[in-house]
């Protein structure tokens, strides 16, 4: 049985790395939980209720990627279910769908980097401007 993780033991983590490899889905990359019961997810995530715990979260982290201050979310956000949830969960109903203990604010490409692995797609800290840099970025 893989650990539960929450959003409680995730904020004592303070750099965005160690958040993103506490979330990273080891083992698991790329898996497909929905296939054919897609529709599911779609009607999940178009409901009232979704909707108003998404809004919850966005505002409990100041609309930044993994709550980091710093890492603000202009385009793409995403409010991404910590554990993994699955067909059976939102067939049965199950509270913890919505519950912000297991969400957290990502952007599109740090959700992307949680599921498929691909640390490339990271966002990263500002570039440090020296006196005499003459490179644009």
């Amino acid at each position: 049985m893989p650990k539960i993780r929450t959003y409680s033991e995730l904020r004592r983590l303070k750099t965005f790395d160690e958040r993103f490899e506490y979330l990273r889905m080891a083992g698991d990359v790329g898996y497909s939980t929905f296939g054919f019961d897609r529709w599911l997810n779609q009607r999940f995530y178009r409901s009232n209720v979704w909707k108003q715990a998404r809004n919850s979260v966005i505002i409990r982290d100041n609309g930044c990627d993994l709550g980091i201050e710093g890492f603000e979310i202009y385009t793409d956000l995403i409010v991404h279910h910590i554990n993994p949830m699955h067909p059976d969960d939102i067939k049965h109903g199950e509270l913890w769908i919505l519950d912000p203990i297991y969400l957290i604010t990502t952007s599109l490409p740090t959700h992307n980097a949680i599921h498929f692995g691909d640390e490339g797609l990271l966002p990263r800290g500002p570039i440090t401007r020296l006196p005499g840099d003459t490179k644009l970025w």
